[in-house]
């Protein structure tokens, strides 16, 4: 039976493989098996996942490259290529005899060729990955041990469907569900964004409070496999259809742009959940919570790429002062990359978790007012 791989962005691992054990009880951390049933599950409900990988075959050694092409003129590579059909190859060497990720590639390229009766042309990565046309191969040869993945996901899982209107600086979907799982909001408490941007993480909470998989209305690289069990996808889907709930918690989303709250309407709209979330256009100072106890979860700007120069600390100090006037008892989860900042706000907070966003290091720091 096949292995599969989840990928998710360092910092977060320990969140998806908790989604995953949810999933899929036997799960050993990121690994998991339980066949094609397992696999459309992953793709279909893990919220912070990157992408789900299946190993192709064992991991073998190879220290030349006729070595390289024998083993891998014999995987199974029809089970996931039909003839002719475009890929996309990732490849990394380290600590090996064979060093040339190139030269790897190409000796892949002609054991497909090989074993399919018909070259694949190989296509580079794209900006737009929904469109490619291509099947991701990710080849790792460490210590001359090659193991090779094929990408059952297709667009990188964060990429929902919805969010089409952009504002600066977005926090993708995967993350946003991350801040969500590790400021544990119960899902039924107000929650509310005051810097919400193009509303990702008001709308992964709305989908997360009603059980909305987050894969329902996209395509999986999994569908063009020849083992692409139809009747069982959809009955999956319904599955998951059948298990979503009226919930509707309190939910509001602000910002003092507004373009940035139009955009973020537009994409709550696009995810079905436009209905269950306020938008606001006023400034920080302008909140006004409901007055049972609830989550602040926000990604505010940290003086990085939308605010770059200017100096925020009093922006952080006006939160903190409008959050123990209007929020007292309220939870809190804040994303920063500067600890300084957050001890403007004055607010008791740790950090819970650490990862990179658009390639700057951040934390959030989860405290309560």
């Amino acid at each position: 039976m096949d292995t599969y791989f989840t990928v998710t962005p360092p910092g977060i691992q320990a969140l998806t493989a908790q989604e995953l054990q949810k999933i899929t009880p036997t799960a050993d951390f990121l690994h998991f098996g339980g066949g094609l049933p397992a696999l459309y599950r992953a793709n279909l409900h893990l919220r912070t996942a990157s992408r789900v990988l299946v190993r192709l075959g064992q991991p073998f050694y190879a220290r030349t490259f006729a070595e390289l092409r024998q083993k891998a003129d014999n995987l199974p590579w029809e089970r996931f290529l039909p003839p002719g059909k475009p890929v996309q190859l990732r490849v990394s060497c380290h600590q090996s005899k064979l060093y040339h990720s190139g030269a790897v590639a190409e000796r892949l390229l002609l054991s497909i060729a090989e074993r399919l009766g018909k070259p694949s042309p190989l296509l580079k990565p794209t900006e737009d990955e929904e469109d490619s046309p291509a099947q991701l191969i990710i080849a790792r040869l460490e210590k001359d041990l090659l193991t090779l993945s094929i990408d059952s996901s297709g667009a990188s899982l964060h990429r929902r469907g919805y969010k089409q209107a952009v504002s600066k600086a977005p926090l993708r979907e995967n993350l946003a569900a991350a801040l969500l799982l590790a400021s544990a909001w119960d899902v039924s408490s107000p929650l509310i964004d005051p810097f919400c941007g193009s509303g990702t993480i008001v709308i992964e909470a709305a989908l997360l409070a009603q059980n909305i998989a987050p894969g329902l209305n996209r395509r999986f690289a999994f569908m063009d496999w020849q083992n692409f069990d139809q009747p069982l996808w959809q009955s999956l889907c319904a599955e998951a259809q059948t298990a979503q709930t009226a919930a509707s918690p309190f939910l509001l989303a602000s910002d003092r742009d507004a373009g940035a709250v139009r955009s973020a309407q537009e994409n709550a709209e696009r995810a079905g959940v436009q209905a269950n979330i306020q938008f606001k256009v006023q400034a920080v100072s302008g909140i006004a919570p409901p007055a049972q106890p609830g989550w602040l979860v926000t990604n505010p700007p940290y003086g990085v790429r939308v605010s770059e120069g200017k100096d925020l600390r009093n922006l952080y100090a006006q939160l903190g002062n409008v959050l123990r006037a209007q929020c007292p008892g309220w939870q809190t989860a804040v994303l920063c990359n500067d600890p300084a900042l957050i001890g403007q706000m004055r607010v008791v907070g740790k950090p819970v978790l650490a990862f990179s966003n658009g390639g700057v290091p951040v934390k959030l720091y989860a405290g309560k007012v």
